[in-house]
């Protein structure tokens, strides 16, 4: 079978604590589809979500030296209006992210905010009135 070049399938982040990584995602509504003992593994619409714990994660990459990173990315969820972002927003630091930049309208003609999780990651919450959502929430470009 050959399947498109470009996709992705999986993404990971490491955390420093993956149960308070779990508590952070659980709060937020998620719930992990799989687990193991230094990872947790969330469906998505077509791909899937890990958290891998940094010392597991770098000895997985054959780096077990490695000092791993963060906030290099932004991981973005997308909705139908300004108020479904501000309600994602007020959950996500209710569950304990820290604010970046609060939802406000954007120089294109959106909205958006950003916040880190417990772990730094950056996550972007945004409403493109220029690429509407499918049903399910996904997204495809126009």
């Amino acid at each position: 079978m050959s399947y498109p070049q470009q996709r992705v399938t999986l993404i990971t982040l490491g955390v420093a604590d993956l149960d308070q990584s779990k508590a952070f995602y659980a709060a937020l509504g998620w719930q992990p589809q799989a687990e193991q003992d230094d990872v947790a593994f969330y469906q998505l619409h077509g791909m899937a979500l890990s958290l891998f714990s940094l010392p597991a994660l770098a000895a997985d990459q054959g780096r077990t030296r490695a000092r791993l990173g963060t906030g290099a990315m932004t991981l973005a969820q997308n909705f139908d209006s300004p108020e479904e972002v501000d309600a994602a927003f007020a959950a996500a630091l209710k569950a304990g992210a820290t604010e970046l930049k609060a939802p406000e309208k954007t120089f294109w003609g959106g909205y958006a905010g950003y916040y880190a999780d417990p772990d730094h990651h950056v996550w972007e919450l945004a409403h493109n009135p220029f690429w509407p959502l499918a049903d399910d929430g996904s997204l495809t470009l126009p």
